[in-house]
């Protein structure tokens, strides 16, 4: 079970990518139920060092602290010319071989290919930088276009942002979709986004339309999960035909809007079978699946059944 979670920090490390991981593993919510970790901010020279906004933080950690935590995280490594310390690399190498997780953010998977890590994984990166990840270490199985890529004990996400989808998948991992729907809201993040880093790509490097509002239908479909839903049903919501809106929210989202709707009745799915006692023909009733539906799409997306995801994290057990 996770119990310390270690962030290895460095001269010029990212403000953000920091507050990700101390936003998500470092504050205190016990009150409201949700397990506290020892958290730690390393460094391969303790001391006073400086982010990249110039914000002065003192470390007080070394790679030691790195090396003993049951998952350590390297956030965007923005000198990729440059090989991280061979302390910081053996400390990473060590969490892995006493069963532990390393998570990378961003660039930070230039980090874990470093320290050999990645060496015939799949992995991700921020899209810029993917191909020089490739180049660099072809041994890696480097997939562009996806948010996170769980290898196992080794998880590496996009962007820095891609950074919260994959903590708070291994908060799911470890407690179950209610404790990481909970840390969710904290943060007002969705718990879990679908599509991959296509649909940020666009935004970024192209221009943009207005679009319909999307909360307003996610909220929407939420309340109508037990239900057939039909693109045109969705399109009808926002006030498109179903073919405009179709291209639209597969343009901007990097999923259809099929897979989407399937992904939303799979999360209720797991709350449900997280809070009730409801048999699987009830839950697939209420999500909108046939049993047999739900059964196969739960396990390919989850890895797991869902009597398995019942047995391992339901609130009524014991």
């Amino acid at each position: 079970m996770l119990s310390s979670v270690a962030v290895l920090a460095y001269e010029g490390v990212s403000t953000f990518g920091l507050g990700v991981t101390a936003e998500v593993f470092g504050c205190d919510r016990r009150g409201e139920g949700i397990p506290r970790y020892e958290y730690f901010v390393t460094a391969a020279q303790p001391g006073v060092i400086r982010t990249d906004v110039g914000m002065p933080i003192l470390v007080e950690s070394g790679v030691d602290r790195l090396a003993s935590a049951d998952l350590a995280v390297a956030v965007c490594w923005d000198s990729i010319d440059t090989r991280p310390p061979e302390p910081v690399l053996a400390a990473l190498r060590t969490v892995v071989d006493r069963g532990g997780r390393v998570l990378s953010q961003c660039t930070g998977a230039f980090v874990l290919a470093a320290a050999g890590l990645l060496d015939g994984r799949r992995a991700t990166t921020h899209w810029k930088y993917a191909a020089e990840l490739a180049r660099r270490y072809p041994q890696v199985d480097v997939d562009p276009g996806v948010l996170y890529v769980d290898a196992g004990q080794v998880i590496t996400s996009a962007g820095t942002a891609a950074g919260i989808d994959a903590c708070l998948h291994v908060i799911r991992l470890e407690h179950g979709a209610a404790v990481a729907n909970e840390i969710a809201r904290h943060m007002v993040v969705a718990p879990h986004r679908d599509g991959g880093q296509a649909q940020f790509v666009p935004v970024l490097v192209g221009d943009t339309t207005d679009g319909p509002d999307l909360a307003t239908l996610h909220d929407w479909v939420a309340g109508h999960l037990g239900e057939p839903l039909t693109v045109a049903d969705l399109a009808r919501q926002v006030h498109m035909s179903p073919r405009t809106f179709a291209r639209w929210f597969t343009a901007h989202t990097g999923t259809t809007p099929h897979q989407w709707v399937t992904s939303q009745r799979l999360i209720l799915a797991q709350e449900l079978l997280e809070r009730t006692d409801h048999g699987i023909e009830r839950i697939a009733a209420d999500c909108g699946l046939a049993p047999m539906m739900l059964r196969r799409h739960f396990t390919r997306r989850w890895g797991i059944t869902p009597q398995a995801y019942r047995n391992r994290f339901s609130q009524l057990a014991g």
